[in-house]
This record gives structure tokens, sequence and C-alpha cells, in this order.
């Protein structure tokens, strides 16, 4: 038995709420449960009871055993003092307020129906991977449905937040934040902090200016990577090279270190060269590519405008000084899914909060044109019967196993309180 089960019970008087009494024997009638703010402090907030025949307003508290109030030092803290009702799952000694009153205690195993609790024990059985993964499948289509876009939108609120700290960082600089953005899922997982380093030690009113001149943006991405920092006989890498200096002199930047970029266990495509490259010329050609990315809805208008490849010298390289056979080296549609997902989509989201406007029809229509995502959690799901069709799927789903399957919280799921209800 598990404190979180309890609370779900009592938020949800999930027991026989007519014939409770407390174990002095006075009838219990709850008014309003509280407010279940997962705050420091009691578990539930600005209730109202009536204890026989006075009515009370405070807050309740909840223990597996009475005892537990010692064993968590409640005694010791005033934020307790307001407590006027104990609900316990077992009664094991009596609790006092520091004036001496006893707290009412209510044992709620005594009201709870035996199929609630052997459902609660089915659902948290010991698990192999999730603890419903032989019952997920059984969830009413509608109401998983529902859950998923409530999951869709939690996953978006926690990525906003990193852009609400580089929009404070920028001075509310849109621009740069994309910039910046990019640059991180251009670097994928191996550099993204790299990229990400990158970008934000180059003033963006330095790459607005150069944004024009292509040899310039690259040397200035290149120079500031270290990829210019060894000496080669390429002359391509000599002209960034002098490029680069002749810029930080120009700009008066100083010189910063960022994490190395890797090529080790990356295909020559995600070669930091190409990724870095591909950026620069998607500013070079993109003028203005926020208000353009805030305005995008469909795929096919993004693919569009990242439509874009490394530039000249890289048709027949992947690093300097070494010859490849000549390939055009275009971001791919599955790159560009991958930017959809982890940059415009979080973006777009954000500017719209910001701008008090709602588009989540939008972001859902958008997402439902992308191919799902291929990981090890999405084909766990897939194995359950949880079958993704698109981009929207399986970023609820990587919601649902981060935040929910991995914490055990199957009692604050939707998934988990309607097998508390459904099973048999």
């Amino acid at each position: 038995m598990k404190e979180d089960f309890l609370h779900y019970l009592w938020r949800f008087k999930k027991f026989d709420t007519l014939n409770l009494r407390t174990t002095q024997d006075e009838q219990v009638t709850i008014i309003k449960t509280g407010d279940y703010l997962e705050l420091a402090g009691p578990d539930f907030f600005n209730a109202q009871i009536k204890i026989g025949n006075q009515k009370w307003a405070g807050n309740i508290e909840i223990h597996i055993k009475s005892s537990d109030w010692y064993l968590h030092h409640h005694e010791r803290d005033t934020a307790y003092e307001s407590v006027i009702l104990h609900v316990v799952w077992e009664h094991d000694t009596e609790i006092f307020r520091q004036n001496n009153t006893e707290i009412p205690v209510l044992v709620l195993k005594n009201y709870v129906a035996p199929e609630i609790i052997s459902n609660y024990q089915a659902l948290m059985a010991p698990k192999s991977w999730i603890f419903c993964e032989k019952q997920i499948s059984q969830i009413d289509e509608f109401v998983f449905k529902s859950w998923l876009e409530r999951l869709f939108f939690e996953r978006l609120e926690r990525k906003s937040k990193p852009i609400y700290d580089l929009l404070n960082e920028t001075n509310q600089d849109w621009e740069a934040v994309l910039f910046s953005l990019l640059a991180k899922n251009f670097g994928l997982n191996t550099n993204g902090n790299s990229f990400f380093q990158i970008a934000k030690a180059l003033p963006f009113s330095i790459i607005r200016k150069e944004s024009f001149e292509l040899v310039n943006l690259e040397s200035l991405l290149f120079g500031v990577s270290g990829l210019l920092d060894s000496e080669k006989e390429d002359v391509y890498f000599k002209d960034l090279k002098f490029s680069y200096f002749y810029l930080i002199h120009k700009y008066q930047l100083e010189k910063v270190y960022v994490e190395p970029v890797q090529f080790f266990k990356h295909r020559p495509d995600n070669f930091p060269t190409i990724r870095l490259s591909q950026l620069v010329n998607l500013y070079h050609k993109q003028q203005n590519l926020f208000s353009k990315i805030t305005a995008l809805k469909s795929l096919k208008e993004i693919y569009n405008v990242f439509e874009v490849s490394a530039g000249s010298y890289w048709q027949n390289h992947f690093q300097f000084d070494k010859q490849s056979p000549k390939k055009a080296k275009f971001l791919s549609k599955s790159f560009i899914d991958l930017l959809v997902i982890n940059t415009i989509i979080p973006v777009q989201f954000t500017f719209a909060k910001v701008m008090g406007d709602s588009i989540s029809e939008d972001l859902i229509m958008l997402l439902d044109e992308v191919a799902p995502e291929k990981n090890s959690i999405i084909e766990k799901f897939n194995s359950f019967g949880i079958k993704s069709k698109n981009a929207f799927e399986t970023q609820s789903l990587l919601q649902l196993k981060n935040e929910y399957c991995n914490k055990s919280a199957c009692l604050k799921c939707v998934v988990g309180m309607e097998l508390l209800k459904n099973n048999k």
C-alpha cells in the first residue's frame, strides 16, 4: 500500500462516503475533500467536513499509519496545526496538536470496496517495463486519444521552459532564440551541446549581418567550433581561416572554447562539418527565418523552407583535405521531421502563448503529417498493441513513459485510473 493510492481514494471519493466515522465513533460528512496541490505541508488544502454536528474548515493529512505523523516529524511543523482530519489506512496511535487537542482520525480501509483494492494490486503488480503493459491496449480509444492530447501539451510546456530562458538571455530576440535551438538540433545528440554553445557564443546581430556572405558565415561557425584550429593545405580551409581571423578582429570577438565536435560513430552525412554547413546555408538562403517559421502550417511548406544543402565545397568533401565522391548533401525529410518535432513546434507553441494565441489544433494537425519516431520506447509500446501513426502520438507516448510510467505515477495517469475502475 502506498500513500499515492490513498490520495487517489480521497481525491476522487473512491470509498463509502455515507457511513464514515472517526476512531472516536463520531460521524464524518465530507463537504469538500480539499485542493490536492502537491506542495509542502498537508496533502489537501482548504477542505470542509463535519464531525458530529461541528463543521470544520482546514487541511487534510493522509498517511499509511497514524504513527507516520511522528515519523515525518509533523509535530514540529506549524503548517500541520491546521489539520482537521488525519486520514490513515491503519490506526496505531493517537495524534495531538501542540495545544494538546487530539486530531480526529478516519481509518480509510474500513470504507474501501475489496474490488478497488484488488484492482490497485493488479495494476501495481511487479512490472517488466510498465505496470499496465498487459492492459493498456484495452483502454477506450476516445479516452486514450484525449489523454494523448494532454500528454502532448504537457511535453510542449516542458520544452517551452528553455525557450523562455533563452528569451531572457537574448532580450526577447526570437530570431536569436531560434538560431540557438536550430543549431542544437542540427548537432543531434552527439554534437547538440557543442552546436548550441557555438550559436550562443556568436551575437546574433553578427549572424544577421554576415548571412549575406556565405563564406563569412561559414568561417564564423567553423572557427568558433574549433574546426579551423589546425593547419591544413586545403585552399578552402585557408580561406575560411583567413576570413575567421578577419571577422573576429572586425567585431572584436573574444576567443571562446566550446565542447569539441565529434566525428566518431557518425555516418558521414551527420559529420559536424556537413551539419554546420547546412545550417549556414539555411541562414544564407532564408532571411528573417523566425517570421517564416511561425507562419508555417503544413509539412510541405516546411520542407520547402528547409530545402538546403551543404556548401559547394562539401559536395565532394566530408572533411577538410579529404576528397570524396561528389554528392549533393541536402537536408533529408527525416532530418527535417526531427527539426519540426524538436524546434519548430516548440517555438510556434511558445510564441503563440506569449502572444496570447491558441494554435493547439494547428500543432496537432501539423504533427499528424509527420512520420512516427522510431526508438526503443515507441517499439515497446507497439509490442503492447499501441501502434503510433504519426509524431503526435509518439511524442505523447514519450511523455507518458518518461513522466508517468518511469515514476510509477499510475494514479495520476488516465490509463491507471481507468484500469482501477475497469479491472475485474
